[in-house]
């Protein structure tokens, strides 16, 4: 009996169905006719698609409401007769749309051809010159047992020891304000030419004595921030008149030493920190610091120095050549330049911040996103910005210096601190840094020029 049911039951069910599909394909058709019927003359001739559209839209939902299942819904709404192009659209690259969408997946193209790119050049390298990598260049032969740099660096930390006991006089009033500034004057001034003689009195390493300087610098800018901070804080506290509150003046050797090993240049008593330090982010970030310095030290011995040693003078030989020279050496100077960057401002400051527990992790802003030089300089060493503004710029303003100067003169100490970071290693005094640090002041007032006159700007927009 159930079988002999079964086909009539199954008959008027779809018998069922084919009533509800006609009688639903009817009602389908007679809104879209009327709907045709009511349409008013657009001038756009956009609102005629939007009607469309939201009614299509209302059908889907309602579909979607009353349970019906995904078929009926592409039977019923996405007729031949619905209308394709409902309103005016740009190209994804047109000038009007091209800056209001993704471009994840160009960038990643543009990833894979450069890997590939640059995969291509290596292997050529390799199979034309072989390895030239040496430990020549890192270290020399006597690196081993030169003990002058190595004790130059151990001494550095005397001069913020010697800074603190000025700092303790003058708490204790044993000493006046201009004292303390000459004693300061004196320390800083040490610390920075102390290495200078002795990179000079030495045949070392260029690496050896470039790190020796870079540390020499440091500490120099951290003594001047701790000098200047502390003059500043016991000027609020005479004008309180109690030194209590937010404005007192108290010198802890803890404060000095925890400021003189976290990555940043401007002291103040107390830091943002951490809860905690992530030794999972602590042992990653080492092991890339690791693979990037290695790869910055192959582009520098495989590609920079062949070029350097088989280049003539630019000066003495043919301008074509030296601009041919010059943009084959461009490439992989990015290159490495981009490494030092990953590799001291992102993983080396975030690896000392990590076990100091140090909050403030702003080590360097998107500078890739500068629309001019000063942007620039702005933004990608904020360790050293911050420096600059705290200690020199806006002191000059408020000693009424204009402007313009008060950045020449923030320029000009940059500029000498490179010169001695380059020069002094390399003992060669010709003053290129210090010359290309000033001409960025011109690039400065060009680009901030060119910002300010040009209505399209096609860079960094």
């Amino acid at each position: 009996m159930a079988m002999s049911e079964s086909p009539e039951i199954s008959g008027s069910t779809s018998t069922v169905t084919s009533g509800n599909s006609d009688s639903d394909l009817n009602l389908s058709l007679r809104k879209r006719a009327s709907a045709v019927g009511d349409r008013q003359p657009d001038s756009s001739g956009n609102g005629e698609a939007d009607r469309v559209e939201s009614a299509n839209f209302m059908r889907s939902d309602e579909v979607k409401a009353n349970g019906e299942n995904q078929s009926s819904d592409i039977r019923f709404t996405y007729r031949p007769s619905v209308p394709v192009h409902r309103r005016n659209k740009e190209s994804p690259l047109s000038s009007d749309a091209i800056f209001r969408q993704s471009h994840a997946g160009l960038f990643n193209l543009c990833i894979v051809v450069l890997v590939a790119v640059n995969s291509r050049l290596i292997i050529e390298n390799l199979m034309k010159y072989g390895w030239l990598i040496r430990a020549g260049f890192w270290f020399s032969p006597t690196s081993l047992r030169d003990w002058s740099l190595l004790m130059c660096c151990l001494s550095l930390p005397i001069f913020p020891l010697v800074a603190f006991l000025v700092e303790k006089l003058v708490q204790l009033k044993c000493i006046s304000e201009p004292v303390v500034v000459l004693l300061h004057v004196i320390v800083t001034t040490t610390a920075v030419l102390y290495p200078v003689f002795v990179i000079l009195g030495c045949d070392s390493a260029v690496l050896s004595g470039v790190t020796l300087m870079l540390f020499a610098c440091i500490v120099w800018l951290k003594l001047v921030s701790y000098a200047h901070t502390n003059y500043d804080m016991r000027a609020l506290a005479k004008s309180d008149g109690k030194g209590s509150g937010d404005h007192s003046y108290e010198v802890s050797f803890k404060s000095l030493a925890y400021f003189m090993v976290a990555p940043t240049l401007c002291y103040q008593p107390s830091y943002p920190r951490m809860p905690s330090v992530r030794n999972g982010c602590v042992f990653q970030r080492f092991i890339k610091l690791i693979i990037f310095t290695g790869l910055m030290g192959f582009i520098i011995e495989q590609y920079i120095n062949p070029i350097v040693k088989n280049s003539q003078h630019p000066l003495k030989g043919n301008l074509l050549y030296a601009l041919e020279r010059v943009l084959k050496l461009s490439v992989p100077n990015l290159y490495v330049w981009l490494c030092m960057f990953y590799c001291f401002f992102h993983l080396w400051l975030n690896i000392l911040a990590e076990l100091l527990r140090f909050g403030d992790c702003e080590f360097y802003k998107d500078w890739w996103n500068a629309k001019t030089v000063e942007e620039y300089w702005k933004m990608w060493n904020m360790p050293v910005h911050k420096w600059m503004v705290r200690h020199i710029y806006f002191p000059c303003l408020r000693n009424g210096i204009p402007k313009g100067l008060a950045i020449f003169i923030a320029f000009f100490v940059s500029a000498v601190f490179h010169e001695l970071c380059i020069a002094v290693p390399c003992h060669i005094f010709k003053f290129w840094a210090f010359i290309g640090i000033m001409f960025q002041v011109t690039l400065v007032l060009i680009t901030n020029s060119c910002k300010t006159s040009s209505e399209t700007q096609w860079w960094g927009t």
